[in-house]
C-alpha cells in the first residue's frame, strides 16, 4: 500500500494542499494518506527558567503543561474535522485516512520530515502561502527548510 503524508496547519495554504491530494488522489485504492499537524512549542512560561525547581513547583509546571496540550490538541480537532470532510468529499474513503498530531517538536519542518521518513511515506504534500522573498530568506518558511533539507519521498507543494 502507498503511504501520503499531508501536513497541516489551519491556514488556507494548507486547505489548498489538502483539496489538491483529494482531487488528485480520489479513487486511488491503495493508498493511505496520514494529516499531521505538529503543535507550536510551547509558550515561554512553561520552559525550563534555570532554577531547580521543588517537587511542587515541578508537579504545577507538569499540569500547566498538561493544560496547555490538551488546549492545542482541542484546537486540532476541527482542523483534521475539516479535513478529512474536504477528502471524503473528493471521493477518498474514510478507512483510507487518519489523523497524528506531534507535540514534542521545536522545528516544525524537522518534525515534518523525521515523521515523513520514520513512517514510510513516499509522498509528502505540504502547502505553501506566497510571502515576500525577503521575509522567506530572513526568516525561512517550513515549506522551504522542507525542500532545502530533502526526504526520501516525494514532495508536492501547494501553492
Amino acid at each position: 500500500m502507498k503511504k501520503m503524508l499531508i501536513a497541516i496547519d489551519g491556514s488556507n495554504c494548507s486547505l489548498r494542499a489538502i483539496e489538491y491530494a483529494g482531487r488528485q488522489f480520489s479513487g486511488v485504492i491503495d493508498l493511505h494518506i496520514t494529516l499531521l499537524h505538529v503543535l507550536p512549542y510551547p509558550p515561554a512560561r512553561l520552559w525550563d527558567d534555570g532554577h531547580i525547581p521543588t517537587k511542587k513547583e515541578k508537579a504545577e509546571r507538569e499540569r500547566e503543561i498538561d493544560r496547555w496540550l490538551m488546549d492545542q490538541r482541542a484546537k486540532t480537532e476541527p482542523l483534521f474535522d475539516k479535513a478529512l470532510s474536504v477528502l471524503v468529499e473528493a471521493g477518498i474513503s474514510r478507512t483510507q485516512l487518519t489523523t497524528k498530531t506531534i507535540s514534542d517538536s521545536s522545528d516544525i519542518a524537522d518534525s515534518i520530515l523525521e515523521e515523513t521518513n520514520d513512517g514510510g511515506y513516499q509522498t509528502l504534500v505540504v502547502g505553501r502561502c506566497g510571502i515576500s522573498a525577503v521575509k522567506d530568506f530572513l526568516m525561512g518558511s517550513v515549506t522551504t527548510k522542507i525542500i532545502n533539507r530533502g526526504t526520501r519521498a516525494a514532495v508536492c507543494v501547494v501553492e
